[in-house]
């Protein structure tokens, strides 16, 4: 559905992607992660024609991100948290706006249900919406038409917690039927919607891959000592995180396996008792990536 390789964005002497690609398959819910400044936003507004890269290629729904036209914009919803909609116009005077350039496209009994969904008055004008309501509001507008690609960006900053529960439930039932490609910092609401994510820090896809695959992957393990934990000079790579406290000492696996886990832990540190093992959520994943991405650059966190 997406798709981009080696994407280069420079503002004077600022590089703000350092050779981004990344792949969305189609019917997936994909997350772009990273810290603030990480290049996300950056990143859609090319896939979106909305800014050009310096270098660097991208399409979007088979097509080249620069020639993108009314035809493909017709299949993509788009809703982002800085999106300016006429403050002048009640609703239902932009929708009445809206559905002439989707024509048989637009679904007239989805936009009355999403509307019912999301408590939004037909009669209310945008400018008197709250800042929740008018991101609702904007994803209404972005899945009345059905479209095969709904971007999302930074949708939920900002929003209280009732506001985001019914947001991401507007947005989870049109999950499966459309691909949702999504930046946000809030991995709690997104975690049971994602299917693949991509982590981004500094310009670069650090990483890429099915949710499935990554949540096999990374566990935090627990480490107790028979004395005071120090933390070993020497570690394998892929222990992240590492911490020691007291007689404990933790640390994030990025390729844990079960099998051998004791005998690898031993040869590193000495005075080992017992070992213990959790899966981890999406965010304490992207918070232990993150850590390790501030420590590689000295900057931070």
């Amino acid at each position: 559905m997406i798709r981009a390789v080696n994407l280069i964005k420079r503002f004077r002497r600022f590089e703000a992607l350092k050779g981004l690609s990344l792949n969305v398959p189609d019917g997936s819910a994909y997350a772009l992660i990273g810290s603030n400044g990480a290049g996300k936003t950056t990143a859609i507004r090319i896939l979106m024609n909305l800014s050009q890269a310096t270098e660097g290629t991208a399409t979007v729904l088979g097509v080249d991100s620069r020639a993108i036209s009314p035809r493909e914009l017709c299949q993509i919803g788009f809703v982002a948290e800085s999106q300016r909609l006429p403050a002048g116009l009640s609703t239902a005077q932009y929708l009445d706006y809206l559905r002439p350039f989707y024509g048989e496209g637009w679904d007239r009994d989805l936009e009355t249900a999403l509307l019912r969904q999301m408590r939004l008055p037909r009669e209310r004008k945008i400018g008197h919406l709250s800042h929740g309501m008018r991101m609702k509001f904007a994803l209404v507008c972005a899945l009345a038409f059905r479209p095969r690609l709904l971007v999302l960006d930074e949708p939920l900053s900002g929003l209280d917690p009732l506001i985001r529960d019914e947001f991401m439930q507007g947005l989870a039932e049109q999950a499966g039927e459309t691909t949702i490609l999504l930046s946000s910092h809030e991995m709690n609401e997104i975690e049971g919607l994602v299917t693949h994510v991509g982590f981004i820090e500094d310009g670069r896809m650090l990483f890429e891959e099915g949710m499935t695959g990554l949540a096999g992957r990374f566990r935090q393990v627990c480490v107790t000592l028979a004395r005071e934990a120090v933390r070993p000079s020497v570690a394998p790579a892929e222990w992240v995180d590492m911490r020691a406290a007291g007689n404990v000492l933790t640390f994030v696996d990025t390729r844990f396996s079960e099998s051998g886990l004791g005998e690898r832990v031993r040869a590193v540190i000495e005075g080992v008792r017992d070992i213990d093992t959790e899966p981890m959520a999406l965010r304490s994943i992207f918070t232990a990536m993150a850590r390790r991405a501030a420590a590689a650059t000295g900057s931070e966190l």
